[in-house]
């Protein structure tokens, strides 16, 4: 199960026990270029820090602690394959509507993406954006602020 801003929310039984969170699946990009699959249960935004756990690792192992500050973005995934040949559209079709303000996302390391944002705020650590192409593989992208170099809204 997901929250309304990407993240994964604790379940609980009818007596309001707390007995653990949905994983989601994600895919981590570090500042650095490096990548990691996998899911977590305990990424919130307002953290800076959550649990990775790997791609095909066992239950318990292969969970690695992962800091915010590390990475460019943290991006929630219907598949871990996607579709190589897939060419993402990057721009909203003319007429188009849109929930939230319409964005451009520039990284510092030139990389844009284009989507809505309903809670853009630069004071804080990142935000979500979901990309303009609903075929994408992914479904919502938190950027992590210091890995972003500009926001526009278009």
């Amino acid at each position: 199960m997901m929250c309304g801003q990407g993240c994964a929310l604790e379940k609980t039984t009818g007596s309001g026990q707390r007995v653990g969170m949905e994983p989601v699946k994600v895919i981590v990009r570090y500042v650095d270029g490096r990548l990691a699959k996998g899911y977590t249960q305990d990424f919130f935004p307002n953290k800076d820090r959550f649990h990775l756990q790997h791609l095909g690792a066992a239950s318990g192992n292969g969970l690695e602690l992962i800091l915010l500050k590390d990475l460019k973005a943290l991006f929630f995934v219907k598949d871990f394959t996607g579709n190589p040949s897939h060419q993402e559209r990057k721009a909203f079709l003319e007429g188009e509507r849109a929930q939230g303000r319409k964005v451009e996302v520039t990284f510092k390391d030139g990389e844009k993406l284009v989507g809505t944002t309903l809670g853009y705020d630069p004071q804080r650590p990142g935000f979500f954006f979901v990309p303009v192409d609903g075929t994408s593989n992914n479904m919502r992208v938190f950027a992590v602020q210091s890995a972003v170099a500009s926001v526009h809204y278009i």
